[in-house]
């Protein structure tokens, strides 16, 4: 969202870079073309829905920052990126947009070229949403004398640990989602349209809480029910909600584009016992999770108990319990860096955010309690307030 006041001060972007740039280093580039929106906007500020069309951040090794986009998306970045030099937003012609016939990255080879880059060691995010097969192949095109090599995730592992500033906006977005989830208790009932239902979920995500505003979530709610709660990714549709069914809500809080996901599962009517011995089992593991939840320990301890704890009640997960959150855009708002499953070592960090995600898909229903987590200097902080329990409604 467009804002006279700057996110950040210019001196922690400068810090943002800083630390980049020494990444950029120890990979043997000279410069990198970040084309995910949500790298963008850590390193400059920008914020638009603009991602539709290609668009890039040019970092080198000295020297702003350059923004570069569609021409009538400058002026969105004038007002959105904290650099003050004309020369560090660039446009290209609207011919190029959605045109078979041309191609914005020959524009972008061109504007590497004036920036006498054209040659260097340049690295792209070559594993990415917003970076297709035809960009890559027309900036090799464009770019002939350069060496071009992938630096997937170079940007996203440097956003791991949080600012002050960061966390803050992120217990913003924690109070957000915590009215979101208050408001369908108050509101779900048998015979009640879930189309309805959502329109009142994204309505107090929007107006926010506490005087801060939503901002758009990085991914729609996910709401299934009965049957259609056996998968993970479904959303909604006009049928009303019955007795007798289990709806999950995974759904996230946002301000300043920081995500605060949470998740909880609503039940109507009497309680089955194996949805009873489904939550005593994930609360348990929940708590033996947390428990590994700090400073030192790596990822993969907090799923190793988890899934152990979780076993012992008889109940199985197959995948990830968690992974990295923080400033997002659709469709994704993983920071797609660290994940809580066996085999990642990464050390855990005070000041690292995360979805801890231990949702159980069973064969009649899905159960979903899950908690955005603050790695602090001694331990765990759960951003979020909301009772930790399966919520049950006559």
């Amino acid at each position: 969202m467009t804002t006279y006041e700057k996110n950040f001060t210019t001196a922690e972007y400068q810090r943002r870079i800083d630390k980049t740039r020494t990444a950029m280093t120890a990979q043997g580039l000279d410069t990198i073309i970040v084309c995910d929106p949500s790298n963008m906007s850590w390193l400059t500020g920008y914020d638009g829905w603009s991602f539709y069309v290609y668009q890039a951040v040019i970092l080198t090794q000295e020297g702003e920052p350059v923004w570069w986009g569609r021409a009538m998306d400058a002026q969105g970045a004038r007002r959105t990126v904290f650099m003050d030099d004309p020369d560090s937003i660039r446009g290209y012609d609207d011919t190029f947009v959605q045109n078979p016939q041309k191609h914005p990255m020959r524009e972008l080879a061109k504007l590497l070229g004036e920036l006498g880059q054209d040659a260097g060691r340049i690295g792209v995010e070559m594993d990415n949403y917003y970076y297709s097969a035809a960009a890559h192949q027309s900036l090799i095109a464009g770019l002939p004398s350069a060496q071009i090599s992938d630096a997937t995730g170079l940007v996203n592992w440097q956003r791991a640990v949080k600012s002050e500033r960061e966390i803050e906006y992120m217990r913003r977005a924690a109070r957000i989602v915590e009215a979101m989830h208050t408001r369908i208790f108050e509101l779900a009932e048998p015979g009640m349209r879930k189309n309805d239902l959502i329109a009142e979920i994204f309505a107090t995500g929007i107006k926010g809480a506490y005087g801060f505003w939503g901002d758009y979530p990085a991914i729609v709610p996910m709401a299934p029910s009965g049957l259609d709660a056996t998968a993970p990714h479904l959303t909604w549709d006009d049928r009303p909600l019955e007795t007798g069914e289990a709806t999950f809500f995974e759904i996230a809080g946002a301000h300043r584009r920081y995500q605060c996901p949470q998740s909880r599962t609503l039940f109507l009517g009497e309680v089955p016992q194996k949805f009873r011995d489904a939550e005593s089992a994930v609360l348990d593991a929940i708590d033996a999770g947390l428990e590994q939840a700090r400073p030192g320990n790596q990822a993969q301890d907090i799923a190793n108990a988890f899934n152990a704890t979780l076993n012992k009640a008889g109940f199985e997960k197959d995948s990830r319990c968690g992974y990295a959150i923080g400033i997002s855009y659709p469709p994704d708002w993983g920071e797609r860096t660290i994940s809580f499953r066996r085999g990642d070592t990464t050390v855990l960090e005070p000041g690292m955010t995360f979805h801890f995600m231990p949702a159980l898909w069973l064969e009649d229903g899905g159960l979903e309690i899950t908690e955005p987590i603050l790695i602090t200097e001694d331990g765990v902080e759960c951003l979020c307030e909301t009772p930790r329990e399966l919520w049950v409604k006559p």
